[in-house]
């Protein structure tokens, strides 16, 4: 287990240069059906997200149609206008997703949270896996086209905020992290499959450009509709 996450946080960067920056942005693009089912299409479309690397604290901006932006924490989630007077906020916001389902709307308050913990979960693996608290075992490889990815069950502690308890993430031969499995228990505990690719290289760090995010049968499967959310960045840089 312990070589695995030594293999992937290598090929990603290394952790003594994901530790020397703070914070990293991004230019985002959002595509899937997800976004209309939540009534909330357009308002995350084209934005720019900011993660703070080493506390769960993330920002998007602009909520279309407007240039509000969030401020989101796992006990906290604020919608501010550019002055930073607040217009939307939500205190435990994971408690407002009781018995939501799929097609159940969500405020941007609620969107904001979804965006916030997702792109935090996202943006710091596989260095997430080296957090305190964060439990990992190998697992059997799953293959793909002929090729076996590596897997590693992880489970995360109470204290981060993510779409599950139990996850897990796959690794190909040079250790880039290719796919990640998940339940998301805040819209009924849908099982979702995500696939990374065309990665870049930025300031020392390796980062994936492209996610596509698909439905999970019981037997593992992904499949091929309909895309849940796809997600493209650029314009990468680190703080």
């Amino acid at each position: 287990m312990d070589e695995l996450i030594d293999l992937a946080v290598h090929a990603a960067g290394g952790m003594d240069r994901f530790r020397s920056f703070r914070s990293v942005s991004a230019q985002l693009h959002h595509t899937g059906v997800i976004w209309g089912l939540k009534q909330r299409e357009g308002v995350l479309t084209d934005c720019q997200v900011t993660v703070q690397l080493h506390e769960q604290c993330v920002s998007h901006r602009p909520f279309a149609p407007t240039n509000h932006y969030s401020v989101y924490t796992p006990s906290r989630v604020e919608i501010r206008r550019d002055d930073a007077s607040v217009v939307e906020r939500l205190d435990d916001p994971r408690t407002s997703f009781e018995g939501y389902e799929m097609q159940t709307p969500w405020s941007d308050a609620q969107l904001a949270y979804f965006a916030g913990y997702t792109m935090w979960t996202y943006l710091t693996s596989p260095f997430l896996l080296r957090h305190p608290g964060v439990q990992a075992r190998e697992i059997e490889p799953w293959t793909v086209d002929g090729l076996q990815w590596r897997r590693l069950r992880v489970e995360f502690p109470p204290g981060i905020a993510t779409h599950s308890a139990v996850q897990t993430f796959y690794f190909d031969a040079d250790g880039l992290l290719r796919r990640h499995d998940y339940e998301v228990d805040i819209q009924g505990r849908n099982a979702a499959a995500r696939y990374l690719s065309d990665y870049v290289e930025v300031q020392g760090i390796r980062m994936p450009t492209r996610f596509r995010i698909y439905p999970r049968t019981a037997q593992n499967v992904a499949l091929p509709e309909p895309l849940i959310v796809g997600v493209d960045l650029s314009d990468f840089h680190f703080e």
